[in-house]
């Protein structure tokens, strides 16, 4: 491991035992209430956050609200490890943590971070990209988590537990907004439906039309409108046997959409004599604050999905105890995108297709008790996924028509035990042995051939740790664990017979060293956990550009070997019973190790290092896609009577920082996301019983326009300048209005 992240470590390590940097109050009886344990089932089985061996990061519901976090995407703003990277549509979109993520537009390549929603884990990414509402917390397991939640967790696992039923009636209201013309509503219900059933069913809607105007067709765009109903059912017929049920509907549709941060003033649209940028977009200026499109073919992906859960726990005798978890998932995808981005009459290119998904997967577990000298979590696991997507691309030039399939069937068995062989040190192992087969079928209708094939892997993945208890409240752990994700072809357009021939891309496999320190002071009112690890990736799964018939197509490739290492701090402060504090903050040197034939960025030339026959690049020591060397977030919360009104004043704040960092795996110079800091605040009124607050916000204070992906059509304006940014939501700043009322 480096010197400068053992030293990095150290310094952490310095902190956490050094003296209070508070003072204790002279009456013990003022002092400030202990902050409230967090409970988490980051293995399987719900432990205090402080006791687990594991770099978690905790979002609750109320910090998801204080940090105006509504959608999944917005997750990254409390969690500085994690990047989440929109695109045009769900499918296309990527989680990463620690810098590695799996960004790949082929229908069978799985992610590098896994999601795991109430026990049930969702095989694609694009399920997950929903509202948060009625969410309760949310867990973010740093690091390879492939021997407890499998072949898609190589990099680590976001587990999302919605709120349960609770015995008494209750219901919930939220409506926001805001200034830029956003609507979000949520209900929620929840109560007895006899002696031994209960029940929560929750609905919303959201609205935003977006922030690009398309002065083309008069519309805006780069926006989404969703409407999601989650229910629970849960039933207890006698003590020792708990069934829940679960159902969850979405229905949604974005229009993401890039637009022009530079071009050429000499610039041809596919090279053609006169097709100026005057010509092809008039009324449209080139330039980092660009906030307009101009294309005859408005973007969009509308999307469904039904999903249902069935849940059934027992408890044996002595505290053992089974539980069966089955799923089953259904999701459809539409979508459309002007290919030539323009609203040239005589050149409109266009794409889209459709995507289907129908996934099952069939859990069952068994745990020890929790209080044995030896605690163990044993299971099986079953996923069958099944994929399709129709791709059409037209009709004047880079032509496309293509239809695939890919399905895949995975069994594993999998175990981890903790044994506690000394009073206040436990050793931790656990192994998996999972085999997967998956096949495919590309049908390519422009070209009139067609390709199909199988392959089978089998792969063993481990864990073992060693947790020391030096006191109550300060622990340090180590741990060194094996991560896996399974091979996949790359079913995208330009797959051919040299791609068929080849087989598949090839498993990616990870090697993680991890030492982390968790601590709690001043009664317990202070948390601050530091750790610090050490990751290689063989064969890393990525995807890089490759430009056909002057438009790009992505292709996945094994790149040789990567690595990220770093430090991550977090701290929880609660000064008062008033006044709190949160902040972390994640170093991150994440770097390709070797990766010697990658393909070259648009315009690269022999001196820029594009060389060779065909034209390859070497990429040793350059940094990973979309993963910031730093970044950090900090938060404030207060609240306070006022004076002789039965009221509450709160106020919040929250700062998110993010450091340099380049949208492209091939390292083209003109996406990268400058540094840039985002302050967001909010101050309400609210009854001391919390039955109903308002609450008004102001997001982006510091109006801080940033892009959340990036794009290089050097090959779309004849080998010109013509650089792309997708706005994020808050490009600009604006304010709303949130109302919630709980009784």
């Amino acid at each position: 491991m480096k010197n400068v992240s053992q030293r990095a470590f150290v310094a952490a390590c310095s902190v956490v035992v050094a003296p209070p940097l508070f003072a204790q109050p002279a009456d013990n009886s003022a002092a400030a209430p202990a902050l409230e344990e967090i409970l988490v089932t980051a293995q399987k089985r719900a432990e205090n956050v402080q006791d687990v061996p594991l770099a978690i990061a905790v979002v609750t519901s109320d910090q998801l609200q204080s940090a105006n976090v509504n959608g999944f995407a917005d997750m990254s703003r409390v969690s500085p490890s994690l990047n989440i990277r929109p695109s045009d549509q769900p499918v296309n979109a990527s989680v990463a943590i620690r810098g590695i993520g799996t960004f790949a537009f082929g229908i069978g390549v799985e992610p590098s971070v896994a999601v795991q929603i109430d026990d049930v884990p969702v095989a694609f990414q694009a399920r997950a990209f929903s509202d948060l509402t009625d969410v309760d917390r949310v867990e973010v397991l740093r690091g390879p988590q492939s021997t407890l939640y499998g072949k898609s967790a190589s990099a680590g696992l976001i587990n999302i537990t919605t709120k349960a039923p609770t015995d008494e009636f209750t219901s919930m209201i939220n409506l926001t907004a805001t200034t830029d013309e956003e609507f979000r509503g949520a209900a929620s219900l929840s109560g007895p439906l006899g002696e031994k059933l209960s029940y929560r069913v929750t609905g919303s809607h959201s609205d935003f039309k977006g922030n690009v105007d398309n002065i083309a067709t008069g519309r805006t765009v780069n926006g989404n409108r969703d409407n999601t109903v989650r229910g629970k059912l849960v039933w207890d017929p006698i003590d020792p046997l708990k069934v829940s049920l679960g159902l969850n509907y979405v229905n949604g549709e974005s229009s993401g959409v890039s637009t022009l941060s530079a071009i050429s003033p000499t610039a041809l649209l596919r090279g053609t004599a006169g097709l100026t940028p005057g010509v092809v977009l008039p009324g449209i200026v080139a330039n980092s604050d660009n906030l307009q499109i101009s294309h005859n073919t408005d973007p969009y992906a509308k999307s469904h999905g039904f999903g249902q859960s069935l849940k059934v726990e027992y408890d044996l005798p002595k505290d053992f105890s089974v539980a069966s978890i089955t799923s089953h998932d259904r999701y459809r995808l539409d979508d459309q995108l002007d290919v030539d981005r323009t609203a040239y009459a005589a050149l409109n290119n266009f794409q889209g297709g459709t995507f289907r998904a129908s996934v099952q997967t069939q859990e069952f577990r068994l745990l020890s008790p929790s209080n044995d000298v030896v605690q163990y979590t044993l299971g099986l696991y079953y996923g069958d996924n099944d994929l399709s997507r129709r791709f059409r691309r037209g009709p004047l030039f880079s032509l496309a028509n293509w239809y695939a399939t890919s399905g895949s069937k995975s069994k594993a068995i999998f175990g981890q035990a903790d044994w506690r062989f000394l009073p206040k040190t436990t050793a931790t192992g656990g192994v998996r042995f999972q085999d997967e087969d998956i096949e495919y079928t590309f049908r390519d209708i422009q070209n009139n051939a067609a390709f199909a094939g199988s392959a089978s892997d089998e792969a063993t993945t481990y864990r073992v740790g060693l947790r020391q208890e030096l006191t109550d409240d300060l622990m340090v752990f180590a741990s060194f664990a094996t991560g896996h994700k399974g091979q996949t072809y790359d079913l995208t357009t330009g797959f051919n017979a040299a791609r068929a021939a080849g087989g598949p891309v090839q498993p990616e496999t990870s090697k993680a060293y991890e030492i982390g320190v968790k601590s709690q002071f001043m009664e317990r009112r202070v948390t601050l956990n530091a750790n610090v690890f050490h990751v290689t990736y063989d064969n890393f799964q990525q995807q890089g550009i490759e430009t056909i018939g002057g438009v790009q197509n992505f292709r996945l490739t094994n790149v040789g070997t990567v690595k990220t290492e770093g430090v991550e701090l977090e701290a929880n402060v609660r000064a008062t019973d008033q006044l709190r504090f949160n902040g972390a903050a994640a170093y991150t040197d994440a770097l390709i190790d070797e990766f010697p034939a990658a393909n070259c960025y648009p315009g690269q030339s022999a001196a820029l290092g594009c060389i060779g026959t065909p034209a390859r690049q070497n990429l040793a020591g350059k940094r990973l896609p979309s993963a910031p060397k730093w970044k950090l977030n900090a938060g404030v919360d207060y609240d306070h009577s006022l004076g002789s009104l039965p009221y509450q004043g709160t106020f919040g704040a929250t700062y998110v920082y993010t450091s340099e960092q380049n949208f492209s795996l091939n390292q083209d110079p003109v996406t990268i996301q400058g540094a840039y800091g985002l302050l967001n605040l909010s101050a309400g009124i609210r009854q001391p019983d919390q039955h109903y607050q308002v609450t008004l916000f102001v997001d982006n204070v510091l109006d801080k326009g940033y892009s959340v992906n990036g794009g290089n059509q050097f090959g779309n304006f004849g080998s010109s300048l013509a650089t792309e940014q997708q706005p994020a939501r808050d490009f600009e700043r604006y304010g709303g209005i949130r109302f919630t009322m709980e009784f």
